[in-house]
């Protein structure tokens, strides 16, 4: 077998869960009682669920086994001192503190580094990062090159950061006002776009110049070091794991949402240089998640992730984990989807907003396209534009987002080749809507993170 040539799982199933594939009528009922927000839909209800690749992985008979040998002692645990091993051999980070999931070892890092008056800059903030910084008062700027911003531009690492703009904002608002420069990789907001090694070393180079802090959210550091590999000159003959390792040395810290590249269900990180700033963390951690050597988790969830950090680099498993993904994409594109391109590493972006030209932005596109999947085949995935990352303005008016984008997450070894291609055949109903004009408006929203909650209605 060519594997260039024939997709096919490097696994095989070994437990089924069944699946409920229900009717359009159903479906138009289950979204009008969710608010017209599949966030609130019952999972039973999801024929095929890309909401998100966060926690919703299959995890490996060694991950199971593991966790039948899971050490649940309160400190100290032997599954601890696992985990910790490996993160320290993978991060070469000193002070390792376990967390519950990422978003816990965001908010005691930007708590301690934020407040009003406090800037942090970044290629892209995900949406819980953003929430956690500006719930201590500071401000979160994004940073991306003008050209990545254009969904049809093929670039090989279209998350990079804006380097001119970098050393712009640094200099507007004053190094001693910078909490921190933030590195995502992969830059999930992006379209899940890739970062360089070059890019990373220069921004290293800049927060040297001006002391600042450099913290790589690399919850799919895995994803990005494929990328690395195959597009960036010098990297052919590295493994992947020891291109993450060279990544993540340039980092004074790191934040990971292992739900990710770790391979678990549950679970996060926050790694640390630093020792006074180490034990600060330390100590919310014990005040918000527990001890240091659990943070969160039992023993048998840090006993899988220990285990999934290291088969999160196996090439068979990373080969499929990328070229599965750009297959979706690749087709969609051949129908005639707008898609951000190039295919980024977990999901697949559909422009809402050039599928759906005739429906305002102030009536959700992405949403529209979101419902739409639902209603047709109970496909669940989520809008990255502007219900999740628009504002309004004193006057009541949207600020919209730069883009209006809807997220197709592929969880990782869950879904066949038959699931993705069903996945496509719904477009092709999708496809019968693109002169619609209508979207929705919104009926409740809360003051932060409003798209897990917010309540909407049709636009009539």
């Amino acid at each position: 077998m060519n594997r260039l040539r024939t997709l096919t799982e490097p696994f095989k199933i070994k437990m089924v869960e069944p699946l409920k594939l229900t009717t359009e009528e159903y479906r138009h009922n289950a979204l009008k009682t969710a608010g017209y927000n599949p966030f609130l839909l019952n999972s039973d209800d999801v024929f095929i669920d890309l909401l998100t690749d966060s926690g919703t992985g299959a995890m490996s008979d060694r991950q199971w086994a593991g966790i039948m040998s899971g050490d649940e002692s309160y400190a100290g645990a032997r599954s601890w001192r696992h985990l910790e091993s490996v993160v320290k051999e993978l991060t070469g980070m000193p002070y390792i503190l376990p967390t519950h999931q990422g978003r816990a070892a965001e908010k005691i890092l930007y708590t301690l580094l934020g407040g009003k008056g406090k800037v942090f800059l970044s290629n892209t903030h995900f949406d819980t990062t953003r929430a956690n910084i500006e719930y201590s008062g500071a401000m979160a700027l994004d940073l991306m090159p003008p050209e990545s911003r254009d969904p049809q531009v093929d670039l090989p690492f279209k998350g990079n950061i804006d380097l001119e703009q970098l050393v712009q904002q640094i200099t507007t608002h004053g190094k001693e006002n910078i909490a921190a420069v933030i590195m995502t990789v992969t830059n999930n907001s992006a379209g899940g776009q890739p970062v360089s090694m070059e890019n990373m070393k220069v921004v290293r180079n800049i927060c040297d110049q001006y002391g600042l802090l450099m913290v790589i959210d690399g919850c799919r550091v895995a994803e990005n070091s494929y990328f690395v590999k195959h597009r960036e000159p010098g990297f052919e003959n590295s493994s992947y794991e020891n291109i993450a390792k060279e990544m993540l040395a340039l980092g004074d810290a790191f934040i990971m949402s292992a739900k990710k590249d770790g391979l678990v269900n549950i679970g996060g990180l926050l790694t640390l240089r630093n020792e006074d700033l180490a034990m600060k963390c330390k100590n919310l951690l014990i005040i918000s998640e527990g001890f240091t050597t659990y943070g969160g988790l039992a023993g048998r969830d840090m006993e899988a992730l220990a285990i999934g950090l290291k088969e999160v680099f196996d090439d068979d498993y990373l080969h499929y984990r990328i070229r599965s993904t750009a297959y979706l994409g690749e087709h969609l594109k051949n129908k005639g989807i707008p898609v951000v391109w190039p295919i980024g590493g977990h999901a697949v972006y559909v422009d809402a907003a050039k599928l759906y030209p005739n429906i305002p932005v102030d009536q959700f596109p992405g949403q529209r396209l979101v419902c739409d999947l639902y209603q047709k085949g109970g496909i669940r995935c989520v809008e990255v534009g502007s219900l999740m990352f628009g504002k309004t303005d004193d006057a009541g008016k949207l600020i919209p987002a730069a883009a209006e984008l809807v997220r197709l997450a592929i969880p990782r070894r869950v879904y066949t080749q038959s699931h993705i291609d069903y996945v496509l055949d719904v477009f092709d109903d999708i496809l019968e809507l693109r002169t619609q004009s209508k979207g929705f408006r919104i009926v409740y929203e809360p003051p932060f993170l409003r798209h897990f909650t917010a309540l909407l209605e049709t636009v009539s």
